[in-house]
């Protein structure tokens, strides 16, 4: 096992990649009570087309989202009870590129870590469960259709992208999942759900050896082939300019969004992402020029904000909130960027975002569960996370300008409305 002590942040990491391609990745945190594992697969849901076993399978969106619901069932009963019962605080998640299952406990954390490893790597599905999930999922599915707030971020990301699988729902539609199967879900599961293909992160007051020790006992001897997935082939231009539905809001919502130019794995991807957060903030972050003139005309109100995302092939910048001026706000967000690629960043207004944005990297390593996600996303990416400061030091209000010049500008916009129902 190696361990990689990063004097910047005071941190040390143990890795050792198991012979059946396991990456496990443990933080000791000698005199913490609480300790933490995440175990994620390089799945999500953008995986709906890929290759097993020489053939293409196109499957139903939302599949991902609906596999994660199901691998808490076992032969036995349900996982999640039993790590309650242990003292475990379980759960899980599914984003547009991972799955993650995860506990946080005080106590019995091994046994716990034995659980957690037995179910997400053996499957437990029967047509009868399966099509019981449906109705489970399809209530969840209903309450966040009805939610403005992920109605517009929708609606952006389908005016954003063409043929990304990236503009598709985590979660599906009440149509998608109604084609989904025990079958196909083992297929998903026999795909994605190889020790190749995942990584096990545990933060804690653990010893590192008896960690990898014990998912050598319990996990698979085989790996599992590389999947080829295909996420499709997106164009430069976006979908649509414009895109707005009616619902029982009192006030228009808006988002502002533009189509980045996505970075390859590996350092550029770390690099384009201190990049992107840091133009965020410097364009139109809550001490920004714009912010503070388009608050003081009440064109904005608290609501607003924006944020820069990346996934694989994607990357987007976008903005908003409440607003009967969105056309208006996003105009003056164009025309704030086009003015600091023209006159350039104020030398003490970049430093004191720069340190700002730098000190929040820093803060998130208060998170037992941020350490272990951001290792995860890191390992999945092909970089290392905990190297954030020696990127922090080599980038450069030019580079910041550079990136507002070649993203954010007219032709990469699209704008996204919710307008109370008439």
């Amino acid at each position: 096992m190696k361990e990689t002590f990063y004097e910047r942040v005071g941190e040390s990491v143990c890795r050792e990649t198991l012979p059946n391609g396991l990456m496990i990745c443990v933080v000791p945190k000698p005199g913490f009570a609480k300790s933490y594992a995440f175990f994620a697969t390089r799945y999500g849901g953008m995986d709906v087309r890929f290759q097993l076993d020489g053939k293409w399978l196109d499957t139903p969106p939302g599949i991902a989202h609906y596999l994660e619901h199901k691998m808490f069932d076992t032969k036995e009963g349900n996982a999640l009870q039993e790590l309650a019962k242990n003292g475990a605080e379980p759960n899980a998640f599914t984003s547009n590129a991972m799955t993650g299952y995860y506990f946080d406990s005080t106590e019995h954390f091994e046994e716990n870590l034995k659980i957690l490893l037995s179910f997400v790597s053996i499957p437990y599905f029967t047509d009868e469960s399966v099509a019981k999930e449906q109705g489970i999922i399809g209530q969840e599915i209903r309450m966040i259709e009805d939610n403005p707030d992920w109605q517009i971020y929708t609606q952006m990301m389908q005016a954003l992208y063409q043929k990304s699988t990236g503009r598709i729902p985590v979660a599906g539609s009440i149509e998608s999942i109604r084609e989904i199967t025990a079958r196909t879900l083992y297929d998903c599961h026999k795909a994605f759900y190889t020790p190749s293909n995942m990584i096990l992160t545990v933060v804690g007051d653990v010893d590192p050896v008896h960690i990898v020790d014990l998912a050598r006992r319990i996990l698979p001897r085989e790996g599992g082939p590389v999947i080829p997935r295909d996420y499709g082939q997106e164009p430069e231009a976006v979908a649509r300019k414009e895109i707005s539905r009616e619902m029982e809001v009192s006030m228009p919502q808006f988002l502002t969004g533009y189509k980045c130019r996505p970075a390859a794995d590996g350092a550029d991807y770390l690099r384009l992402a201190v990049i992107g957060d840091m133009a965020c903030d410097l364009l139109l972050g809550e001490s920004s020029p714009l912010y503070l003139r388009l608050y003081s005309q009440g064109l904005i109100n608290g609501s607003f904000g924006g944020s820069f995302e990346m996934m694989p092939g994607m990357a987007y910048l976008y903005a908003g909130g409440d607003s009967n001026h969105a056309r208006t706000v996003a105009a003056e967000l164009q025309k704030e960027a086009e003015r600091l690629v023209r006159e350039g960043i104020a030398p003490d207004f970049y430093d004191r975002v720069r340190r700002a944005s730098f000190g929040e990297n820093l803060r998130g390593l208060n998170s037992f569960e941020n350490i272990a996600v951001s290792l995860t996303e890191g390992y999945f990416h092909g970089y290392d996370p905990l190297t954030f400061p020696q990127v922090f030091d080599s980038v450069t209000p030019e580079d910041v300008m550079a990136f507002l010049r070649e993203n954010i500008t007219p032709e990469h916009a699209v704008l996204s409305q919710i307008l109370p129902r008439a």
